[in-house]
């Protein structure tokens, strides 16, 4: 109980406080729960949904989403950003894209991809509920605390010192492939739409990790914020396609 306290506030803004502060070894231990937190997010979002009865699937989809968004306290949002502008700019140079993105300022292309991905989460969002399939509102954070995990297991940590690399170091492995094995079991309890949303997962991940080996070696906090974002998008528009 103690490491899901432990990933519930670090990434969310739950008011929640582990009993312990934690060593290394047991804050690396709460990785494995990062989809639980998730599971526990999707839930909250279902519940909104609930209270909200009949109201138009446009005005529910951005109250969600300012609740989601809310609830994390726009983490990934802000990695997200961080990791476009630094891309951009870094214009396929390594060191160059990894000092930009120290540079807390958000310039027009982070900006931009902030616009996009939360449009796209908007517009899912708005068909999904109004078809009432909520279950592939559930589970979208799921995907997207997985896809930390399989960060941490399948790349390179490439900033040293800092808590990604502390996690990375001491990631129980053998959990944390048990944690993305029962997340993307998760995923097909939503049947036709949950198979293609781990598809949409799965495929995110992978250009993901050939693009970030090719530019940076590896990964950074910053890339893995924007990879859980763009993962939670890509699975709610595969379940909306899939409508």
């Amino acid at each position: 109980m103690g490491r899901l306290l432990l990933a519930l506030q670090f990434l969310t803004r739950l008011p929640v406080r582990a009993p312990w502060p934690g060593s290394p070894g047991e804050r690396a231990a709460a990785v494995p729960f990062y989809p639980l937190v998730g599971l526990l997010l999707g839930l909250l979002l279902a519940a909104l949904h609930g209270t909200l009865g009949a109201t138009d699937p446009g005005v529910q989809a951005a109250l969600l989403l300012a609740a989601w968004v809310l609830l994390t306290g726009a983490l990934h949002l802000d990695g997200l950003a961080d990791t476009v502008d630094a891309w951009v700019g870094g214009q396929g140079d390594r060191a160059r894209t990894l000092a930009i993105m120290k540079d807390s300022r958000t310039g027009p292309m982070g900006a931009t991809a902030l616009g996009v991905v939360l449009l796209a989460k908007f517009a899912a969002l708005q068909a999904l509920l109004g078809a009432g399939s909520w279950g592939a509102v559930v589970l979208a954070p799921v995907a997207g605390r997985a896809l930390l995990v399989a960060v941490l297991l399948w790349l390179p940590y490439v900033r040293p010192g800092g808590l990604g690399a502390e996690l990375a170091g001491h990631l129980p492995r053998e959990t944390a492939r048990v944690a993305v094995g029962v997340a993307a079991a998760a995923l097909l309890l939503a049947g036709f739409a949950g198979l293609w949303m781990l598809v949409a997962a799965t495929a995110v991940f992978l250009g993901a990790r050939a693009a970030l080996l090719s530019r940076l070696g590896g990964t950074t906090g910053d890339t893995a914020g924007a990879l859980c974002e763009i993962g939670e998008a890509a699975v709610l528009l595969a379940a909306a396609m899939a409508l």
